[in-house]
């Protein structure tokens, strides 16, 4: 798993019909890098999560063969 933060989010008037439905964030990863992950959770910008990709995030979704590489997979609690 992967740990960063989303810094945004990115906007798409078109689509493939098997994207699965969610938000497409951008993340800044922790160590450096950034990526663009599926978001099913509804996660907000400056919020901690958890990522995985590959295989792993496109087998999440059993009833379509779903085109995704990044997937958010939780929110990550932090402390006040």
């Amino acid at each position: 798993m992967i740990r960063g933060r989303v810094t945004g989010r990115v906007w798409s008037s078109r689509r493939i019909d098997t994207l699965p439905n969610g938000a497409l964030l951008e993340v800044s990863l922790d160590g450096g890098g950034m990526l663009i992950a599926l978001d099913p959770l509804g996660c907000n910008e400056g919020e901690a999560v958890l990522i995985t990709q590959g295989s792993v995030a496109a087998a999440y979704f059993t009833k379509i063969k779903a085109p995704i590489d990044a997937l958010i997979i939780g929110s990550i609690d932090e402390k006040s």
